[in-house]
């Protein structure tokens, strides 16, 4: 890429939804200068054509950001890294630049596999020991920092490969959860006294000394891979890494105040994109006051905020932060999560000529079709509140085969997306594309 100007770090937009969100409110609010991208822009050639300074690339599903890429997207993507640029990946992101299937292959390790699916189920911030001095670390960071995590993959460690830890896992952080139960609120010993009485294990140890934080070389190039999500609203150490991390990734001083080393990044600019605020706000999704007075999205709203309430009422949904609504181990929350987000920020966001076009075409099939979503998902978490009722007692008068079928139909299948759920969330996921892209 040498001769060629670099132009604004990129962030890629599809199948990364809340995250996605939290991205680009991270960028945003640092004062970096942005553009949201689609996965068919990279595979029709736009980071040859004008190479971002960093591509950024959000949580998700690594397998359906690898589909959304597409064999042509995939490997203009490897083409710009080992041509010179810089791939900053979170979570779902990170998971797309490891080697294997649904993978870049920018670092050789893989993705590692949980022997335990509650192992996956952790989220809150963790302890980590960081590589102090390395030119990607801030020198203002404490020995062990406390970066967020959101229900992480795991690194699959190789030994023969050039690839720097930059942070370890040590231990959780005072607001970490397993599942739906909040480890500060156990009295010490419980995890021993379930696993012996059980013989499960939700004890986080899982975790200690696990790498988090990757970087390495790729061609010209070079990769940092985070399974912790830096771009978390008010996580000030995560955030100051953030920044930092986007500073020397783009080729400018650290934020230390130390030269850049020669060799260290895989980008060099003329200067690096520095944030003006290393702090992400909060993000208070129920407080953003509507910036878009149109009557069916803030219908759409309204029933949004009405299936969280019924959720919250009935002990199914409560409230893990200010943008983020926790729920009970089995209920598709998650999902929630996306669409509750895309709807809030449509609301708060002004529109664009593009969005109000493509908005006019859709709202009436949309709010139909969102009619049937508000009442069948109403329906299902009456049903799931009514057999955790009956359960000890009449375990049978509500069928689990029948929630799984109630889920299906409005969700898709587990750990896939379907159903009332899928078609709602990509005509939000487009709406608010087309809002924030200008």
């Amino acid at each position: 890429m040498s001769g060629r100007e670099m132009s604004t770090l990129h962030i890629l937009w599809d199948e990364s939804h809340v995250w996605g969100l939290l991205a680009w409110r991270a960028v945003e609010s640092m004062g970096l200068p942005y553009r949201l991208v689609r996965a068919q822009e990279i595979a029709d050639g736009l980071l040859s054509r004008n190479p971002p300074s960093l591509l950024l690339v959000p949580g998700g599903t690594a397998r359906l950001k690898a589909d959304a890429l597409g064999e042509a997207g995939m490997q203009a993507v490897r083409g710009y890294v080992a041509g010179g640029g810089s791939y900053l990946g979170f979570c779902g992101g990170a998971g797309l630049g490891l080697t294997g299937e649904h993978g870049l292959g920018l670092c050789p390790w893989s993705r590692a596999s949980f022997t335990d699916r509650m192992q996956h189920f952790v989220s809150g911030h963790v302890h980590a020991t960081v590589s102090a001095g390395h030119s990607l670390t801030p020198a203002a960071l404490p020995p062990e920092p406390a970066l967020p995590v959101w229900w992480p993959g795991r690194f699959a460690p190789e030994d023969g490969h050039d690839v720097e830890i930059l942070a370890r896992y040590t231990e959780p952080g005072s607001d970490f959860w397993v599942a739906d139960l909040p480890l500060d609120t156990l009295p010490p010993g419980t995890f021993t006294e379930w696993e012996d009485l059980y013989g499960i294990r939700l004890r986080p140890t899982f975790l200690t000394g696990q790498p988090c934080i990757l970087h390495g070389r790729y061609g010209a190039g070079s990769y940092t891979l985070s399974y912790t999500h830096l771009e978390t609203p008010e996580s000030p150490q995560a955030n100051l890494w953030l920044a930092h991390l986007v500073e020397r990734l783009t080729g400018g001083p650290s934020a230390s105040g130390c030269p850049a080393t020669p060799g260290d990044t895989g980008n060099a600019t003329s200067g690096g994109l520095r944030a003006a605020n290393p702090l992400v706000p909060a993000w208070e999704l129920d407080a953003l006051p509507a910036r878009w007075h149109d009557d069916g999205l803030l219908r759409a709203r309204a029933l949004f905020d009405d299936i969280v309430t019924i959720g919250i009422n009935h002990c199914l949904f409560f409230r893990r932060n200010s943008w983020l609504i926790g729920w009970r181990a089995g209920i598709p929350g998650a999902n929630l999560n996306n669409l509750h987000a895309a709807v809030c920020t449509a609301v708060s966001t002004p529109p664009t000529p593009a969005a109000e076009d493509y908005w006019n075409e859709r709202k009436a099939d949309f709010l139909n079709r969102l009619a049937l979503f508000h009442k069948g998902v109403t329906g299902y978490l009456l049903a799931e509140r009514l057999a955790m009722t009956l359960s000890k007692t009449f375990p049978e008068t509500v069928s689990r085969q029948s929630l799984k079928e109630q889920r299906a139909a409005l969700f898709g299948p587990p750990m896939a997306s379907g159903g009332l759920y899928a078609e709602l969330l990509d005509v939000l996921d487009r709406l608010v594309f087309l809002q924030l892209h200008g």
